[in-house]
């Protein structure tokens, strides 16, 4: 033996005599036979040892260095020197249940199954006292785990029974206490697939346990809230995948852009976009074919805050600073961990199909388009480059339409809405509420403006058309505009395209074979042109009425208006930036708004506020203050409310004269004091159920205003009562 083996052997005998499985079960004789016949092998940094899923079959001891236990990105243990792993692989040659990952140089010895079976039939003592030492160790590790199970369950106070009672499908089934919710629910409905649970019509993560007797449903992609479980998961995936190829990119989930969203790019300066977007492209693709699994961990508030300021999300840690309770959720795909306000995909396999591309300034996440066009989500379809330059075009329109909220807001310190609820509890209020309604005074008179002063052609537009989707506030628009408008020296003069309706008997039906009174083409358009043009022409003209009780149009039965040279004619109506519906008209004459509660806060590099539920808040609030509907009764209509708006309103955004950002930062926190009641009264067996208790959440994040310092003329008035202006 060459004095190089000797020394060799010599640290395997040393190594095995204080590897502490063996310590009491293996004598002298059998750690030399076992230090002869085992293969050394050097470790470097972050070398994978034995990678989850493979079949080999053999055992390492740990003679120097350090190694991880990883299991779907998570490091579940460590090792150090004289630690064994891999005996179960060895004995009984099932795929590995976690990765071993070295963190540091070093060193191991192998024993592989080939040289087990020689030692069992060579030294079959000595392979019997090594199969009781490993049989031992993992008697132990069971153990442990047994205890720690234990604890978790004192802890959450789980129900101890053996099985509960589920019902799916009108079927009740007894399973076993404990089991996910994935276990008793398909994988596909229709051929969609399902990305979460509806637990009690409440929107729940795959993996939930099922601990108590509950009512169990699939949520496909098809559901707008399993929609937005899919977006959510697929952004904290994004951010994933910009961890793994860099851990200074400093990415942000920003607005939602139709069939896409922005990720705007914070940092490091420099970097290529576009390199960045096919890095991020095959990046995250990757992690769709890794299958990585979604996880849940309950951290002290303390220690969230330590991670999210050592990472640099600040507004994450300004929102915890406002957090009830000792613990926060954190939902993570890997290494990236974010609050976690809703529940994810059980595994990032349902996420592909996105595409990412480079966007000016930012980048652009791009989902995958249904064949039938509406905002769902169906993996791998794509609407080609016309799709492509659709979605960029809203993206940047997008930015044109925010960037100047953004600023005043950063200009005031309310970046995210934890810096909101800081300055809500050192007492700014009121400053707040003053300074956003004169922002969006200021914003009005310089529309008011534009209308007033003729353009580069002398002209003045004589028509101004306002259109918006639901609860906009357009109807108080509309009203403080007309007083700027006054103000400049105009008089306005409003025209309802309500009177303009057809024949109830004429009115377009849509696919189900219902009246569509959202169709342009319900519309008597000639009729609607010609009175337009005489009022242009400085005619009196006597205006149209709809009779909606017998469904008649009356051409004639309105008001006399007339214009003059100091007239300026309001139409507001869904069809408001539709090219269409004062065709003829020269470009000049006409001037479109576009109206919309756009700029909302954050709440992590992940999640904000949504525009959508904005206003679905604001509806369901004035829904019960002016036309006694309750929550379920708006949540249910609001999928067919965005499916018109998708359809008649936002194809034509772009062409606005005008756009007006009607959000208000601490509208939230006033709204919360009605909505939070309203919500709380939707039956737990209701469909709507499941949007209510997500909303309910969401308010829940929000400091509390009472509407005392809003003043009446506020846009948010028209939803809370007590507006200034009489409708």
């Amino acid at each position: 033996m060459t004095a190089s083996a000797s020394g060799k052997l010599t640290e395997a005998v040393l190594a095995l005599s204080d590897a502490p499985f063996l310590r009491d079960a293996a004598n002298a004789g059998d750690i030399v036979i076992l230090a002869e016949r085992m293969v050394p092998r050097e470790l470097g940094p972050g070398e994978t040892i034995i990678a989850r899923g493979e079949g080999d079959r053999a055992l390492y001891v740990l003679v120097s260095g350090a190694a991880g236990i990883v299991r779907d990105g998570l490091e579940i243990g460590a090792l150090g020197p004289g630690d064994h792993f891999g005996e179960l692989g060895l004995l009984s040659g099932r795929p590995r249940a976690a990765s071993i990952v070295a963190t540091t140089a070093g060193r191991a010895l192998c024993l592989t199954w080939a040289v087990f079976e020689d030692l069992a039939a060579t030294h079959p003592d000595t392979a019997m006292r090594l199969l009781r030492a490993l049989v031992g160790g993992v008697a132990h590790r069971l153990e442990a785990m047994t205890d720690t199970v234990s604890l978790l369950l004192a802890e959450r106070n789980w129900r101890r029974r053996a099985e509960v009672a589920v019902r799916v499908d009108d079927h009740e089934i007894n399973v076993r206490c404990g089991v996910a919710a994935s276990t008793v629910l398909p994988a596909e409905v229709a051929g969609k697939p399902v990305v979460a649970a509806l637990v009690n019509c409440r929107v729940e993560s795959l993996s939930l346990p099922l601990t108590t007797r509950c009512t169990v449903a699939p949520l496909t992609i098809e559901h707008p809230e399993g929609h937005l479980v899919w977006r959510h998961s697929l952004a904290l995936m994004m951010l994933e995948a910009a961890w793994r190829i860099d851990p200074t990119l400093h990415l942000v989930m920003g607005y939602s852009v139709g069939y896409g969203q922005r990720i705007d790019v914070l940092g490091p300066p420099g970097v290529d976009l576009a390199r960045l977007a096919e890095q991020l492209q095959q990046t995250a693709a990757a992690l769709v074919r890794a299958g990585l699994r979604s996880r849940q961990e309950w951290w002290s508030v303390q220690e969230a805050r330590d991670h999210f300021s050592e990472r640099g999300w600040h507004g994450t840690c300004e929102l915890l600073r406002t957090w009830f309770g000792q613990r926060v959720p954190l939902c993570s795909y890997g290494e990236v961990y974010a609050l976690s306000l809703s529940p994810l995909c059980e595994a990032t396999q349902l996420l592909g199909g996105f595409r990412v591309l480079a966007d000016n300034d930012g980048l652009l996440l791009q989902y995958p388009r249904t064949q039938d066009g509406h905002n769902t989500v169906e993996p791998g379809i794509h609407g080609g480059a016309a799709h492509d330059r659709e979605v960029q075009q809203i993206s940047r329109l997008t930015v044109d339409m925010t960037s100047p909220h953004a600023k005043w807001l950063a200009a005031l310190g309310v970046k995210s809405v934890g810096a909101f609820n800081a300055a809500c509890i050192q007492g700014n209020v009121a400053g707040m509420i003053r300074v956003a309604e004169g922002f969006q005074e200021r914003g009005i008179i310089d529309i008011a403006s534009r209308i007033a002063h003729p353009n580069d052609n002398g002209c003045r537009p004589r028509v101004v058309t306002i259109a918006g989707p639901s609860s906009s506030g357009t109807t108080t628009f509309i009203e403080r505009l007309n007083v700027q408008l006054q103000v400049c020296g105009l008089r306005p003069v409003g025209l309802s395209l309500d009177n303009y309706y057809c024949d109830r008997s004429e009115t377009p039906r849509d696919a189900s074979g219902d009246y569509d009174f959202e169709s342009l083409h319900a519309l008597r358009l000639p009729l609607l042109h010609d009175h337009v043009q005489a009022l242009l022409r400085g005619r009196s003209v006597k205006t149209a009425r709809y009779d909606f009780h017998s469904g008649k149009s009356l051409p004639d039965g309105g008001p006399h208006l007339e214009l003059g040279d100091d007239g300026v004619l309001l139409m507001e109506g869904i069809h408001g930036l539709n090219p269409q519906l004062l065709q003829g008209l020269a470009r000049d004459e006409v001037f479109s708004v576009f109206i919309c509660p756009l700029a909302q806060l954050p709440f992590d590099r992940l999640s904000r506020v949504t525009t959508s539920d904005v206003r679905l808040l604001r509806r369901m609030v004035r829904d019960r203050h002016g036309r006694n509907h309750n929550a379920q009764a708006t949540i249910a209509r609001w999928p067919s409310v965005r499916a018109g708006e998708r359809k008649h309103i936002m194809p034509y955004q772009h062409l606005a004269s005008a756009v007006f950002d009607s959000s208000l930062p601490y509208e939230l926190s006033v709204l919360k004091v009605y909505a939070q009641r309203y919500l709380l009264e939707v039956p737990q067996d209701d469909p709507a159920f499941a949007t209510a208790s997500r909303l309910l959440e969401l308010l829940d994040r929000f400091v509390t205003i009472y509407p005392d310092h809003v003043p009446p003329t506020s846009i948010l008035r028209e939803f809370i009562g007590a507006s200034g202006f009489e409708y």
